[in-house]
């Protein structure tokens, strides 16, 4: 399945059986080299809390898996974000820009290898996010992020969607490699990327948005 530049694309991020995020994007490029994505600024999306309206950030893991849960809409407020998909990959490579809309930093987020789907009105991506993350400055220097949250939420297996911790520290090794030897996409390449004047933020999501997630054997 393969994506036509300027498609739009649902990057769907799936917490267990739930939908925790979804953020419309237009398509930038896909080819062999993987799935090039644009998220502009103000773009409508929707993201899950628990039924008091607080974000799984806002309490402790052992209190957000004993609350009801929703997806309520929300916009994104960043800068305009390049999101890069290998093919295959349990990780994707997010391109930070600041408020100039100048390359700011590479973030690696670990996830599950993206699941496509088209539904002829609406295509998506789904992944699972795997909490762990590095951040990657411009001279590529590197740390990990996010490592308290993830050891939090490994303490509750049946609840938590990681099923490997050792394969995910292996699989964030690995970029490393990458980035400290400069390899694509670490390279330069895409850091001057300029958007398609026309692809403004969407203000609404398409219907299908909220369609069941794509079927995962682990």
């Amino acid at each position: 399945m393969t994506f036509a530049p300027g498609r739009t694309v649902l990057y769907r991020n799936i917490d267990g059986p739930r939908l925790a995020t979804v953020r419309p994007c237009r398509v930038v490029s896909d080819d062999e080299r993987g799935l090039l994505l644009w998220l502009a600024r103000g773009s409508a999306i929707v993201l899950e809390v628990a039924g008091d309206d607080r974000g799984i950030r806002d309490m402790p893991f052992t209190e957000w898996v004993t609350l009801p849960h929703k997806v309520v809409p929300a916009t994104w407020q960043g800068p305009g974000l390049l999101k890069f998909l290998p093919p295959g990959a349990d990780y994707s490579v997010w391109f930070f820009r600041d408020e100039q809309d100048r390359f700011q930093n590479w973030y690696v987020n670990l996830e599950a290898p993206a699941l496509r789907w088209d539904d002829g009105e609406v295509a998506g991506v789904d992944t699972i996010d795997y909490d762990l993350d590095i951040v990657v400055a411009p001279d590529r220097s590197w740390a990990w992020k996010d490592e308290d949250e993830l050891a939090e939420r490994l303490a509750l297996p049946e609840h938590y969607w990681v099923r490997d911790e050792a394969a995910l520290w292996a699989s964030g090794r690995g970029v490393i490699k990458q980035i400290e030897a400069g390899e694509f996409p670490f390279d330069g390449t895409w850091t001057d990327f300029t958007p398609d004047p026309s692809w403004g933020p969407f203000e609404s999501l398409p219907p299908g948005w909220d369609r069941p997630a794509e079927p995962r054997s682990f």
